[in-house]
């Protein structure tokens, strides 16, 4: 009976740990760039653990374990938006920051100039060119990012965009503000740049909203069954422990 509850707690566990991931990928439907998440399961037998009670062989105990979040960087949709600094990545490719901690990588295309001119994210930090970060003066005019990621301007050109591509992208280890750090950067060979647009959230809200019924609807489930075992575990004390039965 321990063994039973047990067993329903580990994946009572589990389930609340996918609730989170499940309600952080809802809470950024409207995030540009977001690269949504899933949790990954598998099957834990306990070495030590086994029904030996009866006649036949022992029967494994076997539990729930959630052992990795899995990111989904399927491309999201590319929507128009008229300004001039928002670049959409369409491809593999990640732009690629300068933070305090290093350089990070990012797939949220919502640029602006600072005001000394550095070309930075909704953050503050500087987009990264091959050469390094990229600063606009003054008086310049029509920049213009190409497909390829150069950059020009009414002064000529401003370099190129550093855009990374990852054969292993699952390497990646997501932070806080959208970007993503670790991975072997290689350079983009397959990535497109659209300028006045940016890559919307690969979040399905239906998908999303399902799943989380699904996962309540299980852990209620599994709370049930919890609860029977419980009453179990009560009557079976209950009788047991009285000397008149």
């Amino acid at each position: 009976m321990e063994n039973a509850q047990l067993i329903g707690l580990s994946r009572q566990v589990a389930l609340k740990h996918q609730m989170s991931v499940i309600a952080n990928n809802v809470a950024n439907i409207n995030t540009d760039g977001f690269k949504a998440q899933s949790l990954l399961f598998e099957e834990y037998v306990m070495p030590v653990a086994s029904h030996n009670d009866f006649a036949y062989s022992d029967q494994p105990l076997s539990y729930t374990q959630d052992w990795a979040t899995a990111n989904d960087f399927s491309g999201g949709a590319i929507a128009q938006t008229g300004n001039f600094l928002d670049v959409a990545l369409q491809g593999k490719g990640f732009l690629t920051v300068q933070t305090p901690g290093g350089e990070r990588y990012t797939k949220a295309g919502a640029l602006k100039i600072d005001n000394t001119g550095l070309l930075v994210d909704n953050s503050g930090n500087p987009i990264l060119s091959q050469g390094g970060q990229i600063r606009f003066g003054p008086e310049e005019t029509d920049i213009q990012f190409n497909e390829d990621g150069s950059i020009l301007t009414s002064a000529g050109n401003k370099g190129t965009l550093r855009i990374v591509e990852f054969e292993n992208p699952q390497a990646l280890v997501r932070e806080g503000d959208n970007l993503f750090s670790g991975g072997d950067p290689l350079a983009a060979s397959t990535t497109r740049v659209i300028q006045g647009a940016l890559e919307r959230s690969n979040v399905s809200g239906v998908i999303a909203i399902a799943e989380m019924i699904r996962v309540n609807r299980s852990y209620q489930s599994m709370s049930q069954m919890l609860k029977k075992q419980d009453e179990l575990r009560s009557q079976a004390i209950s009788v047991l422990g009285n000397p008149s039965s």
